[in-house]
């Protein structure tokens, strides 16, 4: 089934076209109206609905894996209805996709149709490979991502950098090439040296987008919340952060606390006035 991106919406083949040019792409992730408003202005290329939501919007503990099917649904719908001009990727979570083919291209149809996604992403190659070729076949765009693969995480020992012996490094090259030939538009490449992530861009035709793979990849990622500062405590060292607005949203809401408790707020320009024989008739009742 092919899909039709709506009017004004970055072409897919630009994202290639960037590549050859070495015109760098810019994609961050979003989960709410908001955020896929403010990106929308940014002038930003991809908005991925990241299965990140678990953490950062769901508030499960440094893991994506629980996040559910209905849940990224609810979420990819949610930022569709406002990206005008950026592609939207919607993460496929931990579940949707590992069991078989065909549950891959069901739930991947799901994100298309329900969730208003032009792309959907996964994580992994090997196995994930027949699920990216089968879903590619279906019509619709598959976003690989390799490296540090948060859904699985646990076998990989943990949010850690991969890729950083000779041997490994190679099976990542060869998982790129896998991911391409089965038909990837794109590829992720987390926490990857930036040796390693350099090669991989420079021998794939498709566009490589980093998140802690170096300035060599075609693009770059960050999630929404680390960059603006809403995360707090321990960051991965790729994450720059360009605002600090848990600060300032804390700030914001100690005084208001502040104000209504001592009767600042509201004040008269905050209120609604009514004329005054209507005052004098309602007194008078």
């Amino acid at each position: 089934m092919a899909t039709t991106p709506p009017a004004g919406r970055l072409p897919l083949p630009e994202l290639a076209a960037m590549k050859r040019r070495r015109d760098k792409i810019v994609m961050v992730t979003a989960y709410d109206a908001p955020g896929a408003r403010f990106a929308e202005d940014a002038g930003i290329d991809i908005v991925l609905v990241g299965d990140t939501a678990a953490m950062v919007v769901l508030g499960h503990e440094a893991t994506t894996v629980p996040v559910t099917v209905d849940e990224m649904l609810f979420l990819t719908r949610t930022v569709a209805r406002q990206a005008r001009r950026p592609l939207v990727v919607g993460d496929m979570p931990f579940g949707s996709y590992q069991v078989s083919d065909e549950d891959a291209v069901r739930n991947a149809i799901r994100f298309v149709k329900e969730g208003g996604a032009g792309i959907v992403k996964l994580e992994g190659a090997g196995p994930m490979t027949s699920r990216a070729r089968a879903i590619v076949e279906s019509g619709i765009p598959v976003m690989g991502h390799i490296g540090l693969t948060p859904q699985s995480a646990t076998m990989l020992g943990g949010f850690k950098t991969q890729g950083r012996t000779a041997d490994a490094a190679r099976r990542l090259v060869l998982d790129a090439h896998a991911l391409e030939d089965a038909g990837c538009c794109m590829l992720v490449l987390e926490a990857v040296p930036a040796p390693v992530a350099a090669r991989i861009t420079a021998e794939l035709t498709i566009p490589t987008i980093g998140i802690g793979a170096g300035p060599d990849c075609d693009g770059q990622v960050l999630v929404y919340h680390d960059l603006l500062g809403l995360t707090e405590g321990h960051l991965p060292r790729f994450v720059k952060r360009y605002a600090n607005l848990s600060r300032e949203i804390r700030d914001a809401l100690e005084a208001y606390a502040a104000d209504v408790r001592t009767g600042v707020f509201p004040g008269e320009e905050h209120t609604y006035a009514m004329p005054a024989e209507e005052l004098a008739a309602f007194e008078s009742e």
